[in-house]
């Protein structure tokens, strides 16, 4: 299919390259990962929204992280499922659908950034302003905050593939396990400048202003633990802010090998694994860490297993 097509609206996907042997057991492997991620979000979600306890702004910062593993790893992983299970040369996509994925993969990848730096905020408020914490993180300002989180996110990947999508394609092969922006504009022969400058511009505005934010929070929250003698402000410190520091440092060190793998063509079929780790990792250990790590989630969890345990047979 390649280069006989002139802005084609059906796209052929490479996806994995995986042998008869091996595919049903990937595929298995896959469809679990998935299943976990789907359940362990939804349930975190559904234990914040029931339990009244856990209605404080950390907790309803996170559901966002939730809600963006589930949006993303449901769009892009029955998709990878699918194309496991068909040869190669029938893995076909729409051009829009294939935009869609793209949309959806860059919106999460960018929302998880913007996420994590309102909840590092949320963290620097609670442990170097607690009497103020109350006044400040109110109702308003979580949603607020949710909602800016977002928006930021949603603009700029919208522009980012306007610039891709104005081009004439003509190529029709997507060299990855889904769509993304930069196989979207691979398929042009027109000169991909602008997109490329934008594209730079992009990651090194969020990177830079995710890791400054997240490194200036870490270090006042550090100077009020050393500068105070209270070892409940520094328990309570070691164990919120190293939870959401391992999710970010997840995240960032699984972003940055994506980047890298998009300089280096030889490496291929790693960058294809890479991309898919990029989702599935951070939305099956989200839940866990979050879940492991807080006293609140843990305890609630406990009594409910309790209750369905004492609850009387009919």
């Amino acid at each position: 299919m390649e280069n006989l097509t002139h802005n084609s609206l059906v796209l052929q996907l490479e996806g994995l390259k995986v042998t008869k042997t091996s595919k049903y057991p990937i595929f298995v492997l896959l469809l679990l990962t998935y299943v976990f991620i789907f359940v362990a979000n939804l349930g975190i979600l559904a234990l914040i929204w029931m339990d009244r306890s856990l209605h404080q702004p950390m907790y309803l910062l996170f559901c966002n992280l939730s809600v963006n593993d589930v949006m993303a790893n449901s769009l892009l992983v029955p998709r990878v499922l699918a194309d496991i299970l068909v040869p190669p040369s029938e893995r076909f996509i729409h051009y829009y659908h294939c935009l869609m994925q793209a949309f959806t993969a860059h919106l999460s990848g960018t929302n998880a950034h913007t996420v994590l730096m309102i909840m590092a905020f949320d963290r620097y408020v609670a442990i170097c302003n607690p009497l103020r914490y109350a006044n400040v993180m109110t109702d308003k300002m979580v949603i607020k905050l949710t909602l800016s989180a977002w928006g930021v996110a949603f603009v700029l990947v919208v522009v980012l593939l306007s610039l891709t999508a104005r081009l004439n394609r003509c190529r029709t092969l997507i060299t990855n396990t889904y769509c993304d922006n930069a196989s979207l504009y691979k398929l042009s022969c027109e000169n991909a400048l602008i997109n490329n400058i934008y594209g730079l511009t992009f990651t090194v505005l969020l990177l830079s202003s995710s890791i400054g934010c997240i490194v200036l929070t870490y270090w006042r929250i550090m100077v009020a633990c050393l500068n105070s003698k209270s070892r409940s402000l520094n328990g309570k410190a070691l164990k919120t802010c190293s939870t959401h520091l391992c999710v970010y440092l997840m995240m960032l060190v699984s972003g940055m090998v994506l980047i890298a793998m998009h300089r280096f063509p030889q490496y291929a079929e790693y960058r294809k694994i890479s991309a898919l780790l990029f989702n599935i990792v951070p939305g099956s250990l989200n839940p866990v860490i979050y879940g492991l790590q807080s006293q609140e989630i843990h305890k609630c969890l406990s009594n409910l297993f309790q209750r369905k345990k004492i609850q009387p047979r009919c």
